[in-house]
């Protein structure tokens, strides 16, 4: 302690005692205290972040950064796991491994997904979002059946009422199936019946 001092009629007297202040610890505290605020704000303005940048995210860009298996269930109830090839713009193709015949081809719309299981370490991985600068991101469904029909092959429009055949043309919404037995060629005498048949008609698209 340290004593105060004033002057009264000339002679110096004590008027009290006051704590040595160490204006280096002062300082300090003060300095510590302002970091801590500045770092909260930090904090908060970076969780808002990514709150907003979470927000923004589609169902495609979670597919996108998520593990390359996935396991699907589908609108109809039907549950489809499979190992993902390519991702389009509203689409996704693969190989099936389990809930359809191993190792034949999917093609699945994004709007015919109605759940994608997963474990904490797929969710944290799907939260990263598409990589910037993805072509397929531009390639719609429309598209993919379009090479499907270029290519003649044989499908299955799976669903509530499965059919199977040749896409012969596709339009915006819907495509034209000539109707045959799965693996025969679409000739004049192995084709049933043409269908127009809407996207939202099938869940998926089986490449037997």
């Amino acid at each position: 302690m340290s004593r105060l001092w004033r002057t009264r009629h000339g002679r110096a007297e004590p008027v009290g005692r006051f704590a040595d202040v160490r204006f280096d610890d002062l300082f300090d505290d003060l300095e510590s205290q302002l970091e801590a605020e500045l770092g909260a704000e930090r904090r908060d303005l970076e969780a808002e972040e990514e709150r907003f940048r979470v927000g923004r995210l589609e169902l495609r860009d979670r597919i996108a950064a998520a593990p390359k298996q996935l396991d699907l269930t589908l609108r109809g109830g039907d549950r489809l796991r499979l190992r993902r090839m390519a991702l389009g713009r509203d689409w996704l193709n693969g190989i099936v491994l389990e809930g359809a015949p191993v190792e034949t081809g999917a093609l699945v719309p994004l709007h015919a997904i109605s759940s994608v299981a997963v474990d904490a370490d797929a969710v944290a991985a799907s939260l990263r979002g598409a990589p910037a600068g993805d072509l397929q991101a531009r390639l719609s469904f429309a598209f993919a059946l379009r090479d499907l029909a270029r290519r003649r092959a044989s499908v299955i429009l799976e669903g509530p009422r499965p059919a199977a055949g040749t896409i012969d043309r596709v339009g915006r919404d819907h495509l034209d199936l000539a109707e045959h037995e799965p693996g025969q060629p679409p000739r004049l005498g192995t084709v049933r019946s043409w269908r127009i048949v809407p996207f939202a008609a099938f869940d998926w698209v089986r490449l037997p």
